[in-house]
C-alpha cells in the first residue's frame, strides 16, 4: 500500500495543465469516492478507521499521510483548502473555524515573546483588540502605522520585527496597502508578509503574486458570499502553513466539515458574483460621489482616489475595486453627524443593518458605533473612524434599488 492515502493524492483536476481562475474555481480540489459522486462529498465524521494497529500507528508517527482525526484532516476540509490554494496561487491553505480563528493562528505560527508585530491602522476592530489584548500580554510588542503611508512602514521596522500585518483593502475605509513595496520591505529585513485579502479575494487581487507570504481569509464573507457560516483560512508555502497546521492541530480552531462544504460551493461563483458586486460598487459610489449630503466616499474605484492607480495595478480584474465603501455623510440642521449617520441608515427599507459584509444583500453599518466601537476614541481616529462614517457592502440587489434605498435618508436629511 501506498504510504500516501488515495485520497490525499488524487484531485479531479490536474493542476500541472493551465486551466483558467473559473475552472479552478469549480473543478478543483476535489477527490471522488468510490461511490463516484459528481458534487463534493460532505464527510461529517469525527475519526477515521485503520486497516490494523500499524496502519494506525503510521498515520499518527507520520510514516503514513491521511485522515487522522477531524480537529485537524477531514476531507471535506480538504478540498475547499485545496481549491481556495489553487486560487490564490499558494502552495497549500490551512483552514479556521473564523476568520479571527486565522488571524490568531497567524499570531501563534509566526510570533513569539520579544518580536515585534508591525501592523497597519486601519484594521477590522476585533483585530486591533486581539493585537493590544491578548498577543501584547504575551510578551509580543505591536505598533501602527498608516498602510498608504511607505515612509512610515520603513521607518517602523525594528531589529525584532517579524510580522509585517495589513488588510488591502483595509475595514472600513477599504484603503490600499502597495504590497509590492511591502514585500520588498520584509524580504531586505527578514520579515514575513501578512495580507488579509478578505475585501479583495483571489477572483480581484492575489498577494502572493503581489510578493505577499501568508493570505488571510475570513472566509465568512464573500468565500461563502451569502452570510451562511463561519470559516477563515491561511495561504501560502508548504513551509509556512505547515507551521499553522501544527496550531490548528493542538489548539483546536477548526473548520467544520459543513462549513467547509458551503465555502467550496461558494467558491464556484466567487468571480462571477465578485464581477457583479463590482459592477454595482462601481455605480453606487458615482451616486455617493456626486450627492450633497455626502462629504467624503472612501473608495478606490473612484478616478480622484489617491489609491486608483496602485489599486489598478494590484487588482486584476478590470474595473474589479471591490465592493466595500465608506461615506461619510454631513451634518444638518436637525442633525449631528453620528445622528445624520443614523438617519441615513435608519431610512433603508431593504439594505440590511448588520455588521456583516460580502452578502449577496446589500449591508449597512455604523462602524464607530459598531465593528470598532470598543477601540478608543483616539484608536478611531488613528484608524480613520468618525462619527459620521457609514459602511456600505454593496450587495448583488438591483443597483437602482440599492441607490434608491440610500437616497431616502441622504435626500431627507
Amino acid at each position: 500500500m501506498n504510504s500516501l492515502d488515495a485520497n490525499w493524492r488524487d484531485d479531479a483536476l490536474d493542476l500541472e495543465l493551465d486551466y483558467g481562475m473559473q475552472t479552478i474555481a469549480v473543478r478543483a480540489g476535489q477527490h471522488r469516492t468510490d461511490e463516484g459522486e459528481h458534487s463534493e462529498a460532505i464527510f461529517t465524521t469525527s475519526s477515521y478507521v485503520y486497516h490494523s494497529a500499524a496502519d494506525a500507528a503510521g498515520h499518527f508517527d507520520g510514516t503514513k499521510t491521511g485522515n487522522v482525526y477531524s480537529r485537524h484532516t477531514n476531507p471535506s476540509v480538504r478540498t475547499f483548502e485545496r481549491r481556495l490554494a489553487a486560487l490564490e496561487n499558494g502552495e497549500r491553505a490551512v483552514a479556521t473555524a473564523s476568520g479571527m480563528g486565522a488571524i490568531l493562528t497567524m499570531c501563534l505560527a509566526y510570533l513569539k515573546a520579544g518580536d515585534h508585530l508591525l501592523a497597519a491602522n486601519q484594521l477590522f476592530g476585533s483585530s486591533i483588540g486581539l493585537f493590544n489584548n491578548y498577543i501584547a500580554k504575551f510578551g509580543v510588542e505591536v505598533s501602527y502605522v498608516d498602510c498608504f503611508d511607505n515612509e512610515a512602514w520603513a521607518n517602523a521596522v525594528r531589529p525584532n520585527t517579524k510580522v509585517i500585518y495589513c488588510e488591502s483593502p483595509s475595514n472600513p475605509l477599504a484603503q490600499i496597502c502597495d504590497i509590492g513595496y511591502l514585500s520588498k520591505l520584509c524580504k531586505a529585513n527578514d520579515i514575513l508578509l501578512v495580507v488579509d485579502n478578505c475585501f479583495a479575494t483571489p477572483a480581484l487581487q492575489r498577494p502572493l503574486d503581489l510578493g505577499a507570504d501568508v493570505v488571510i481569509h475570513s472566509a465568512t464573507k464573500y468565500l461563502d458570499g451569502q452570510g451562511r457560516v463561519l470559516g477563515g483560512a491561511l495561504v501560502g508555502s508548504d513551509k509556512l502553513m505547515q507551521e499553522a497546521f501544527t496550531v490548528i492541530r493542538s489548539g483546536g480552531i477548526s473548520m467544520s466539515p459543513f462549513n467547509a462544504w458551503v465555502f467550496t460551493k461558494g467558491l464556484e461563483t466567487l468571480k462571477l458574483r465578485m464581477q457583479a458586486h463590482c459592477d454595482n460598487a462601481n455605480q453606487v459610489a458615482h451616486f455617493l460621489v456626486n450627492h450633497p449630503n455626502v462629504s467624503t466616499v472612501h473608495f478606490s474605484g473612484l478616478s480622484d482616489h489617491p489609491s486608483h492607480e496602485l489599486t489598478k495595478r494590484q487588482h486584476h480584474m478590470k474595473d474589479g475595486f471591490g465592493a466595500i465603501m465608506g461615506f461619510e455623510v454631513k451634518p444638518s440642521a436637525t442633525h449631528d453627524t453620528k445622528s445624520a449617520a443614523w438617519h441615513v441608515i435608519d431610512s433603508t427599507k431593504m439594505v440590511s443593518i448588520t455588521n456583516n459584509l460580502g452578502d449577496a444583500k446589500t449591508t449597512i453599518t455604523h462602524p464607530a458605533t459598531t465593528t470598532h466601537f470598543r477601540l478608543s476614541a483616539q484608536e478611531r481616529a488613528e484608524a480613520g473612524v468618525k462619527e459620521g462614517l457609514i459602511r456600505l457592502s454593496v450587495g448583488l440587489e438591483d443597483v437602482e434599488d440599492i441607490i434608491k434605498d440610500l437616497a431616502r435618508g441622504l435626500d431627507s436629511l
